[in-house]
């Protein structure tokens, strides 16, 4: 069998139009490619592709529109509409079920409109107001995954045809991944400025805590806050500090976070009371840039800085009522929104509050939430003040004195017994801070090596330093003390212990002020 060639039809040779709209089309793709390499900022970058797509297609506006964090509404990221109306603008926010747009999101299939009665559901009324007859929306797909949807608007019927779809399909796939870049580059610099953040938070801490090594004190009341904080602190529980002023509840929240799982990320630290109520919120959960007058750049707060660590909120009683709900939440839910932003952030921080003031109180006289004070309240600490563990104060001074010496290049031989006398004898309104102060004072006002501490005098008739002490001790603080203790006086927990007395010199105490610890109660 002999087989032959039969000649058959040439190819239809390319018309000139179909020549010159495909170099049109390339053409524009390598600008969008252009595009996605000069500009990374999500909304400026999607604005120019825009326009280029809408001069490109003839449309009347072209729009990308990406979801809300809670995936229940699009919002238009970037509007192209030269004579629109103002009812399509960008930041819109559109429903995801029962819209063009939501569909096209959820099911990953472009949708085509061809003319004005095919438009039904929730795009009637905006398609209405601005004239819109035709149009279509194609999904943006990126490594399998739909980021948001690309939709072009006609105030025209059938204004555009199959090779149309075909053509916007791929410019949608590069919309996409111009998309999945900047959002990934936005991600990155974002982590990038909270990374630069924490070091410059964790560089100023370090300055800071250079003035503590450590705990000092060996008294009962001090070894049995620490006990409890080795037992707290390898759990996520929310901790409360209680305890006056200059106490050291800082140093205790360290100690926490330091034994803590959280260890190796940072302690954020954030003084309710130091901060203006105005600023509070911001300083607390960050804001976006333009939220309020003078927001002129964006701002972490420090919850977010201390995602996967520990937040140190110092005078939690200073928290003003309308606050209180949002930090709630974040505790509770563990997740909020910067100010100015509807993106919600999830974040996993353990929280340590304390403060110096009655919550109790507070929460009776309707000045503090009564459910934020139960969810800060999980595991209450209270750090007992120095005149509850006088024994300490001699090894505090030492510490200081050494210290400051050390610091201020001076020599300090010995301190004082007289001194150390009157010290011990002190009832401390301010604490250790107090103290260290005190000694601070001495070391740098020194002459010899011998440190002479003066103790403050009472301004009340000259009563001397022992008096004050003694006289501090005679009523409220005894009685104070034997009500928390249920009148008992001995024991790990009693109000001997409490105040750092043997129980027989408490006892002789209460006999000579006549204080009988079952009429406390």
């Amino acid at each position: 069998m002999i087989l032959t060639l039969q000649p058959c039809d040439a190819p239809k040779a390319p018309s000139t139009d179909d020549t010159r709209r495909e170099s049109v089309r390339l053409k524009l793709l390598l600008d969008m490619t252009n595009t996605l390499i000069s500009n990374l900022k999500p909304r400026d970058l999607l604005r120019t592709i825009s326009a280029s797509i809408r001069e490109y297609m003839h449309s009347d506006t072209v729009m990308v529109w990406l979801p809300d964090a809670g995936r229940r509404q699009m919002r238009a990221l970037t509007m192209d509409f030269p004579q629109g109306k103002g009812f399509l603008r960008e930041d819109l926010l559109h429903p995801i079920e029962g819209s063009s747009v939501g569909s096209t999101f959820m099911t990953g299939r472009p949708l085509v409109i061809t003319k004005a009665s095919e438009i039904s559901g929730s795009d009637q009324d905006l398609a209405f107001s601005e004239g819109i007859t035709s149009g279509c929306a194609l999904p943006l797909i990126s490594r399998n995954r739909t980021l948001g949807v690309l939709g072009l608007g006609w105030r025209e019927e059938n204004a555009f045809g199959s090779e149309d779809i075909d053509f916007l399909m791929r410019a949608a796939g590069q919309v996409a991944i111009a998309i999945e870049n900047a959002l990934a580059y936005h991600e990155i610099a974002e982590l990038k400025d909270k990374l630069a953040l924490e070091k410059l938070y964790l560089e100023g801490e370090i300055r800071s805590a250079v003035d503590f090594d450590g705990i000092v004190g060996q008294s009962s009341a001090l070894r049995q806050v620490l006990q409890l904080v080795e037992t707290v602190a390898t759990s996520d529980s929310t901790v409360l500090l209680l305890g006056e002023t200059g106490t050291g509840k800082e140093l205790i929240a360290r100690a926490i976070h330091d034994r803590s799982r959280r260890k190796d990320r940072t302690l954020i630290k954030l003084n309710c009371a130091a901060i203006p109520t105005g600023l509070l919120e911001s300083e607390l959960f960050g804001h976006e840039r333009g939220a309020f007058t003078g927001a002129i750049t964006q701002k972490i707060g420090r919850l977010e800085l201390a995602d996967q660590g520990t937040l140190f909120l110092d005078e939690v009683g200073d928290i003003p009522l309308e606050i209180q709900p949002k930090l709630l939440r974040a505790l509770q839910e563990r997740e909020f929104e910067r100010l100015g932003s509807a993106r919600t952030k999830s974040v996993d921080v353990r929280m340590i509050a304390a403060t110096n003031r009655d919550l109790e109180k507070m929460v009776a006289e309707k000045q503090f939430r009564s459910d934020l004070y139960y969810r800060l309240n999980v595991i209450p600490i209270r750090i007992p003040p120095l005149r509850e563990r006088p024994e300490d104060i001699p090894l505090l001074v030492r510490y200081f004195a050494q210290k400051y010496a050390h610091r201020m290049q001076r020599k300090v031989e010995s301190i004082s017994a007289a001194s150390m006398r009157s010290l011990a004898r002190w009832h401390w309104p301010g604490n250790v801070r107090e103290l260290e102060n005190l000694v601070e004072r001495a070391v740098v006002l020194a002459r010899t090596e011998k440190l002479v501490i003066t103790v403050p005098e009472l301004a009340d008739g000259g009563m001397t330093t022992a008096a004050a002490g003694i006289e501090f001790y005679k009523r409220d603080r005894i009685i104070s003390i034997l009500k928390e203790t249920k009148g008992r006086v001995g024991g790990t927990d009693g109000a001997a212990a409490r105040l750092g007395l043997k129980r027989t010199t408490l006892i002789e105490r209460m006999k000579k002020l006549g204080i009988e610890p079952r009429r406390v109660l």
